[in-house]
């Protein structure tokens, strides 16, 4: 299954998904779906997201608490399930705060298999 099929899938199985993203940790995005009644710069915000992934997963190195598998950021407004693929790469879903965030988290993980063999 080509990568943007995963994406896909992704963002069409989860009510209030908005967007979802395989990118660099300089934040260079690789591909990406995204629904088109979005309001929101998903280029911006996955690029100030990579940085404060970067950030995170350094802190997580220092403590030396094992390695970073998944973060989710929540604002008034949007939750962000950031999914760890490689040392370079990793996946995000981008939905509206009343979306099913469960369901997101669950497919992002499912589907990180596939992406992962797809950019393999």
């Amino acid at each position: 299954m080509p990568l943007r099929e995963s994406l896909n899938t992704i963002v069409q199985s989860v009510d209030g998904a908005l967007a979802a993203v395989v990118m660099a940790y300089d934040g260079i995005p690789i591909d990406e779906v995204t629904v088109e009644q979005s309001e929101f710069d998903m280029q911006l915000l996955t690029v100030e997201y990579a940085t404060v992934l970067k950030d995170i997963k350094r802190a997580v190195d220092v403590i030396k608490m094992g390695n970073l598998e998944e973060v989710s950021i929540l604002t008034t407004r949007t939750c962000v399930v950031v999914r760890v693929l490689s040392d370079d790469l990793f996946a995000a879903l981008i939905m509206c705060r009343d979306g099913n965030i469960g369901k997101g988290r669950y497919m992002l993980k499912l589907k990180s298999f596939d992406v992962i063999r797809e950019l393999s």
